[in-house]
């Protein structure tokens, strides 16, 4: 007797167009993707990251922002955070079969850095252990090492997720932030998963 087949998933994916007086953010992501992204924030070292992001997370992704740079990098990063906060939310629908948690230890180089991802609808995070003074440093002209802190924040608290990142040692602050950024990115791989396992949504209350 045939098994009967089961009916086609359909792609977790999101359009978003954010406009303030600030930055206009135009942003398209593919949970489901492979991994490929077209990034241009005007922000480079952000670029970077973001870059890093989908390639670790097998998250499509394509950004296209600009702005007041010409102040400083702030606002534009950080729309382009809450747009991809408000897509990964979007496009995660009603959470109906994954796995819901992931954890990710990243080296890169001297620097270490673990990421817990729990998409619980919560926004939440905690972040910690970065060098004193990482902050003030200045990453690729006009990205701050603060900035790296705070994209997690917009990023989490637009997107219903609990983030853990902490850095465990590393001493060259772009390395610091990359291994940051990959970290969440294989953690957030692992939570967004469809877990063929897994019936209906992994929670006891039966929502997230």
């Amino acid at each position: 007797m045939a098994s009967a087949s089961l009916p086609p998933v359909s792609r977790r994916t999101a359009s978003l167009r954010r406009v303030t007086s600030e930055s206009t953010v135009e942003l398209d992501l593919d949970l489901d993707g492979t991994g490929t992204s077209h990034i241009d924030t005007t922000v480079p070292f952000f670029d970077h990251l973001l870059t890093a992001f989908a390639k670790h997370s097998l998250t499509d992704l394509t950004v296209r922002a600009s702005g007041d740079t010409h102040i400083d990098a702030h606002h534009t990063v950080e729309d382009v955070a809450i747009v991809l906060g408000q897509a990964i939310r979007q496009a995660l629908g009603d959470k109906v079969g994954i796995s819901r948690y992931g954890d990710a230890l990243v080296p890169l180089d001297e620097a270490l850095a673990q990421a817990v991802v729990d998409i619980s609808g919560r926004p939440y995070l905690v972040h910690s252990g970065e060098p004193a003074g990482y902050e003030f440093h200045l990453i690729g002209g006009h990205f701050t090492g603060a900035l790296v802190r705070h994209t997690f924040e917009a990023i989490a608290f637009n997107g219903g997720l609990t983030v853990h990142v902490t850095v465990l040692g590393g001493r060259d602050p772009h390395h610091i932030a990359e291994a940051e950024y990959k970290a969440f990115a294989r953690a957030f791989r692992q939570a967004k998963a469809l877990d063929p396992l897994v019936e209906g949504i992994p929670s006891t209350k039966g929502a997230l």
